[in-house]
């Protein structure tokens, strides 16, 4: 049984959106598998010129470098502790990471040959203005995509989490839960997005990877770092109603006999022409 006591509360501190050690075992491994099959969906030749908005960690830049040749990536986020993670692990020559924001980005008119974002959007105040910024960094004809977590019903580490947390306690978890609060993340809302940003031929797609922890602990443990949603919500309760939430979660999640739990995660893919 994880001892909920051996993680630090000063841990709570060091929200999981500005660092990226913490970010990586939440949801980073995850992200980084629905990003490779994201740029797949593209398919942009090689040599082209690279914005990434949002970059995080880096994940989304990383598999740009790796698998498409470009001749350049961009990454903008704006938390200088994210660039600072991504700095550390990626460091080819190609790529720069840059502090900006997606409403307003540090880069000038077509400038880039795709445009794309992962796990961004939604957290952005001014969605509408993100997205023309996307299109105006774009050169015309330029590719501009980005993705986004179904947290309705396909993200299920998430959805188990908050129907887990909504079962023991409908007030106070039904207004956190992602679903709720993110209406973008659906096929139609995304759509929308993109037109009315001016893109055209634009499309949405499902994405979906597996995701299997290797037993209830690695499951559990991100949602003790606090930071994010669903971790700030559990590291808010009690130390009891936490522990009858992480009770309530081992009953409820599909666990192996050799003890791991097998989940899969969906993301929205949209893309359109600039």
């Amino acid at each position: 049984m994880t001892d909920d006591k051996a993680v630090p509360r000063t841990s709570v501190a060091d929200k999981l959106w500005a660092a990226g050690e913490a970010y990586e075992p939440y949801v980073g491994r995850w992200s980084r598998l629905v990003a490779a099959d994201f740029l797949d969906q593209l398919g942009v030749p090689k040599g082209a010129r690279w914005l990434d908005v949002g970059c995080g960690t880096g994940a989304l830049s990383s598999a740009v470098l790796e698998r498409f040749g470009p001749s350049s990536v961009l990454g903008v986020d704006p938390s200088e502790a994210f660039l600072a993670y991504a700095r550390h692990r990626v460091t080819d020559k190609r790529v720069e990471f840059r502090l900006g924001d997606a409403q307003a980005l540090p880069v000038t008119d077509d400038e880039f040959d795709v445009v794309v974002s992962g796990l961004v959007l939604n957290f952005v105040p001014d969605q509408a203005k993100a997205a023309a910024e996307m299109r105006r960094a774009a050169r015309p004809g330029g590719r501009v995509a980005a993705y986004v977590w179904d947290y309705a019903e396909g993200m299920q580490m998430m959805r188990r989490f908050w129907d887990a947390a909504a079962a023991l306690d409908p007030e106070g978890a039904g207004g956190k839960d992602e679903a709720l609060r993110f209406a973008l993340c659906r096929p139609d809302p995304l759509r929308e997005l993109f037109e009315r940003a001016g893109l055209s031929n634009v499309e949405v797609a499902a994405i979906e990877v597996p995701t299997v922890f290797r037993d209830f602990d690695d499951y559990w443990r991100p949602f003790l770092a606090g930071g994010a949603p669903a971790p700030a919500y559990c590291m808010s309760l009690p130390e009891d109603r936490r522990a009858a939430l992480r009770e309530h979660l081992r009953a409820s999640l599909p666990t192996e006999p050799n003890g791991s739990i097998g989940l899969t995660a969906r993301a929205w893919a949209v893309q359109g022409i600039a």
